[in-house]
């Protein structure tokens, strides 16, 4: 299920403006990194932090052919250049590259081998490569 669809699923019983519930009823999640390294615990994960995590999606995102304003956006990072100031990034656009980030980490984590035509630059090209990607997954399984 692609993250924008699961977030407006969650949405309907979340606290306005938290994108996840903290342990105390109506509150938001705050001290994130705590919660991270109590859950990781001991496990052969416990050494990734949540900045290795955002830097790991922005490289991927970067490897993807994603320009740096679009990356910046999905990470909720300010533009200070002064093109920033006129060019806005377009809600269906950061969607459609973090879906796409989504799909492809997930890829990895099931054990795709992505081609290199994956990695195509422009959004049509990549969403066919993408779309090709899965098919040939969904084929196979």
């Amino acid at each position: 299920m692609p993250i924008v669809e699961l977030l407006e699923a969650h949405q309907a019983n979340a606290i306005a403006g938290a994108v996840f519930e903290g342990t105390v009823e109506g509150k938001p999640l705050v001290g994130f990194p705590k919660h991270w390294r109590k859950i990781l615990g001991d496990s052969p994960l416990a050494e990734i932090t949540p900045h290795v995590l955002r830097h790991s999606f922005a490289r991927i995102a970067n490897d993807l052919g994603f320009t740096e304003s679009t990356i910046a956006a999905l990470l909720g990072h300010a533009q200070s250049t002064i093109t920033s100031r006129y060019v806005h990034s377009v809600d269906t656009a950061l969607i459609m590259a973090a879906d796409t980030v989504a799909g492809y980490i997930q890829g990895l984590l099931e054990g795709v081998r992505f081609t290199r035509t994956t990695y195509a630059l422009d959004r049509h090209a990549r969403a066919a490569a993408m779309n090709r990607t899965l098919v040939e997954r969904l084929a196979s399984s």
